[in-house]
């Protein structure tokens, strides 16, 4: 992957999320305040994030316990479907967390020892504040929930911060084409 396309990448999703915030109609507003307990989202999310993590562990090399990649992914996958039934609730949140942890990896090793494009930073601040958030949710998933709740308490907020990920968003893609 390419420092451009490493940076487009959070800059679109940015943007996207932005703009969705932006618009903040009704349709918009109680889909997001239904996201972290959605049963459809969770199938798609945790089910995206369960995939990637067990198709990371099936490609594991030797120096890395593959010689019990095979017990591993059972194992994993068994916990991944469990969780399906012992602990759905938010399991959304804890889908969006292992997905932006897992994101990260290849974003962060594109810009690994690229000190010749200090441009990078913004990407790779906002890849760490995306890391950190997903640690923090994925161990209190409950807390979106209640971020979403006091975020549409006021209808000026969504706008604020949307507005806020949208110029940050259309920064990193401004940044893109300075490599």
């Amino acid at each position: 992957m390419s420092l451009t396309v490493a940076t487009l990448i959070p800059g679109l999703l940015l943007l996207l999320l932005g703009g969705l915030l932006l618009a903040s109609g009704t349709a918009i507003s109680s889909s997001l305040k239904a996201l972290p307990r959605s049963t459809a989202a969770s199938i798609i999310l945790f089910g995206a994030g369960a995939a990637w993590f067990l198709f990371n562990i099936w490609h594991l090399s030797e120096a890395d316990f593959g010689q019990y990649r095979v017990a591993l992914f059972i194992f994993f996958a068994l916990v991944a479907g469990a969780s399906f039934f012992l602990v759905p609730d938010f399991l959304a949140v804890r889908g969006i967390a292992v997905l932006m942890l897992l994101g990260a990896m290849p974003l962060l090793d594109t810009a690994y020892m690229e000190f010749q494009y200090p441009q990078r930073l913004f990407m790779v601040s906002v890849v760490y504040v995306g890391v950190g958030l997903a640690i923090y949710l994925g161990a209190s998933p409950f807390r979106l929930r209640d971020f979403l709740e006091w975020l549409y308490r006021q209808p000026m907020r969504p706008r604020v911060l949307g507005g806020a990920l949208a110029a940050y968003g259309l920064l990193l893609c401004g940044v893109a084409f300075t490599y």
